[in-house]
């Protein structure tokens, strides 16, 4: 059926609008200026180019306008050799002086960030690095009278953990850190564009590789904090995965994060002691999904999550580094990765180190 021009008018007018209040409404609350950033843990993109920086040391999230909203053209990898140099000779210091810290990559434009301080004691300062996909071009990000907004997180410790992880999905933005609540280990929801935080959902696991639930309640600190996590659909409900050091992942409801409230994890995988997860991401290859996850000392890991709806639970110790629960296999040919995020449905990007501290940022093929 044909409408009249004039309705045709009158509905693409309406569309327009609708999309425009959208785009106007992420931005709501936010300021032209410097945003005093103390630190940097974490980065995630949200949508139109919106990067969510965890400042650790400030106790604070900042989400900044990047205006980086135009699609590349480009569909060949990223990579840059001595990557550290790169960024170390555009900030004017010293390549022993800069500590790469976080990885994320706008999915608008493909191009990657990184998070980095300058440094060294007191005098850390962070900063903010652009790679273009297709040029390689490495620039430091100007962040002066940029659009951006903060919220202060209650009850966070004022050390690197206050921020481990940040993940953005369904107009939320998920914080994981340490706070000084009953439970140390705390996953926050904070709802975009930002109002205030609210206390954060306290949340125990069992961990295999140590044999009892942690944290227990009164413990101000804990052997397994929450250090890289990705939102998960299971049965059209978003949940968060969750690694912990040494290596447990859990599964958590997002509808159960309400402030205040504790919570217990479902333990869906020990993946080995004496490791910490770096970062992870998840993808689709032959109609399944994988976890892909960066660690310290247990390499690159392909996690299958086939099964994870039903999973038994693990309940109990899984001594002398053993593995349980969901099944996994190493990619035994990436080695020394030290940062990990999704560039595309296919790719990823990652930074290595060398033996002698030279770092690459490069992209690779999801396996």
């Amino acid at each position: 059926m044909k409408l009249p021009r004039v309705h045709l008018a009158l509905a693409l007018f309406a569309a327009l609008a609708f999309a425009s209040a959208v785009r106007a409404d992420l931005t709501e609350g936010m300021k032209k200026g410097t945003p005093d950033i103390k630190s940097v843990s974490a980065l995630i993109f949200g949508p139109e180019g919106i990067l969510f920086i965890g400042d650790p040391q400030g106790g604070a999230i900042f989400a900044v306008a990047t205006g980086d909203t135009k699609a590349s053209d480009a569909t060949g990898g990223i990579k840059v050799a001595n990557i550290n140099e790169k960024i170390a000779s555009s900030l004017g210091i010293e390549s022993s002086k800069l500590l790469v810290k976080a990885l994320a990559v706008n999915p608008g434009s493909t191009n990657a960030y990184l998070g980095v301080m300058r440094g060294t004691g007191r005098d850390a300062a962070p900063a903010l690095i652009r790679v273009e996909r297709g040029t390689n071009k490495v620039t430091a990000v100007d962040l002066k009278d940029v659009s951006f907004s903060k919220v202060t997180l209650p009850k966070a410790v004022q050390r690197q953990e206050a921020i481990t992880s940040l993940g953005y999905a369904g107009g939320k933005l998920y914080v994981a850190g340490l706070s000084n609540e009953d439970f140390a280990s705390t996953l926050r929801a904070v709802p975009f564009p930002f109002k205030e935080a609210e206390r954060g959902t306290s949340i125990q696991i069992f961990h295999g590789a140590h044999g009892r639930v942690e944290p227990k309640k009164g413990e101000l600190t804990t052997a397994a904090p929450v250090q890289t996590f990705t939102p998960f659909d299971i049965k059209g409900e978003t949940h968060l995965l969750a690694a912990y050091t040494c290596t447990p992942l859990v599964k958590i409801p997002v509808s159960e994060l309400k402030p205040g409230a504790k919570v217990k994890g479902t333990t869906v995988a020990e993946l080995g002691n004496r490791n910490k997860p770096l970062d992870m991401v998840v993808y689709e290859k032959d109609g399944k999904r994988f976890i892909l996850m960066a660690n310290t000392t247990r390499g690159v890991m392909k996690v299958s999550t086939e099964g994870i709806e039903d999973i038994e639970p693990i309940t109990k110790p899984v001594r002398g580094g053993g593995t349980a629960g969901l099944k996994y296999e190493k990619i035994t040919d990436l080695k020394g990765v030290v940062q990990l995020a999704k560039l595309d449905d296919k790719h990823a990007v990652i930074v290595t180190q060398a033996s002698d501290g030279a770092m690459t940022l490069d992209t690779i093929a999801l396996p």
